[in-house]
């Protein structure tokens, strides 16, 4: 499990790299920007190694990551990677080449929809889903809901940011559930 020391630094290094954009993508949305995590090569290692820390230190079986474009893209395969399990992409329509499973999903500034292979996951298969950050919880809910229909288990998730204020925690039922770092 990741110190307590460990992590409060880990903390004070993302509030310092995150950005905020207010008026992004619309007037009333102050947009939590993560792509300074990205170019701070020790800081996207820190957070990946982090997040699979817990993961590993949680007693919860994961037999895939699966990430959300296109944050999810950066952050979920570098947790793969450290747990040594295999990516799911989910993905924005017309971008995966075989059979999929799709869903619409409300945002907190519109509508999207997303993806994924209808093969991704085999029956039972104990999934984690990693994603940059959790608002509303509607992108988790609707890649949950996703996941599921591939006859996979969404064990976890587990966010770089949680926006804890917008309630989107609540999205997730009760699945385990991790964040390095929350505005509340």
């Amino acid at each position: 499990m990741i110190s307590q020391g460990r992590l409060t630094g880990l903390q004070q290094r993302l509030k310092s790299a995150i950005k905020t954009v207010e008026g992004f993508p619309q007037p009333e949305v102050a947009f939590k920007d993560v792509t300074p995590v990205c170019a701070d090569p020790e800081l996207l290692l820190d957070c990946s190694v982090a997040l699979a820390e817990w993961w590993q230190n949680s007693g919860i079986a994961i037999d895939l990551v699966a990430g959300v474009e296109a944050r999810g893209f950066i952050f979920a395969p570098l947790v793969a990677q450290q747990l040594k399990r295999g990516f799911i992409p989910i993905r924005k329509p017309g971008k995966l080449p075989r059979e999929t499973y799709s869903i619409d999903y409300e945002l907190e500034y519109g509508t999207n929809t997303l993806e994924v292979h209808r093969d991704a996951a085999a029956l039972e298969q104990k999934i984690l889903l990693i994603d940059d950050l959790l608002a509303t919880g509607g992108t988790a809910k609707a890649a949950i809901s996703l996941l599921e229909q591939t006859k996979a288990q969404v064990v976890g998730c587990g966010f770089v940011v949680d926006l804890e204020f917008l309630g989107g925690r609540a999205m997730l039922g009760d699945r385990d559930f991790i964040s390095l770092l929350t505005y509340s």
